[in-house]
């Protein structure tokens, strides 16, 4: 076989396996982990069992792909629009902001991703569950880092209680997400923006920074 013909199959696979994960992350958000089955892919997909199966060899290793491509897509639309803005309130601001309107926009027709795979295994064992409970730690991270890098730069408080205030802005954006996907109303997400911005201007040195 030549190197040429080799690297259009494994071109042909990378396609294959970007055009299955394009619709695992969209099942999953609205149906969970759980609704993932290599045959139901195969035949929404027109695709062969055997060629899915190929791809990723069990239903387990489906759902762990699943997961990290939606980390993926969390990442784009959540993280990196704020990563070369300086540390500060903004950045926080912004940070949380980009966060509603990823769960608004419905960048998954479920909502946040995370937020749904997360009631559906937290209480099971196993590596998907680790998996999904890593990327949450990892978020809730992130959002501590961008408190703490502001409160280095000095438009945070001394004082402030930064896993406290992280817990807060954090439960702010995935209450608007929840009533939003419960109740199929979007007014959550102001309110959420609102509840942001005022708990920031609490813990500001300066609160007329943030308009």
């Amino acid at each position: 076989m030549t190197a040429k013909s080799t690297d259009g199959r494994i071109a042909r696979g990378n396609q294959t396996r970007e055009l299955i994960l394009n619709h695992t992350v969209r099942i999953a958000s609205v149906e969970g982990l759980g609704g993932l089955s290599l045959g139901r892919l195969a035949g929404e997909l027109k695709l062969s069992k055997s060629g899915v199966f190929a791809l990723f060899g069990s239903k387990e290793e489906l759902q762990l792909a699943t997961v990290r491509a939606a980390a993926k897509v969390y990442i784009d639309h959540v993280v990196r629009p704020v990563l070369d803005l300086p540390a500060g309130l903004d950045r926080i601001r912004r940070l949380c902001e980009g966060w509603l309107t990823y769960s608004e926009s419905r960048v998954f027709p479920g909502g946040c991703f995370f937020y749904s795979v997360s009631a559906e295994y937290d209480a099971r064992e196993g590596k998907v569950h680790d998996a999904v409970a890593r990327a949450r730690l990892d978020w809730v991270a992130y959002v501590s880092q961008t408190v703490e890098d502001a409160k280095q730069a000095g438009e945070v408080k001394d004082d402030t209680d930064v896993p406290q205030l992280t817990f807060e802005l954090v439960s702010f954006m995935e209450g608007a997400n929840a009533e939003s996907v419960l109740h199929d109303d979007f007014t959550c997400y102001a309110k959420a923006a609102k509840a942001v911005l005022t708990r920031l201007r609490s813990v500001a040195t300066d609160p007329t920074t943030l308009r």
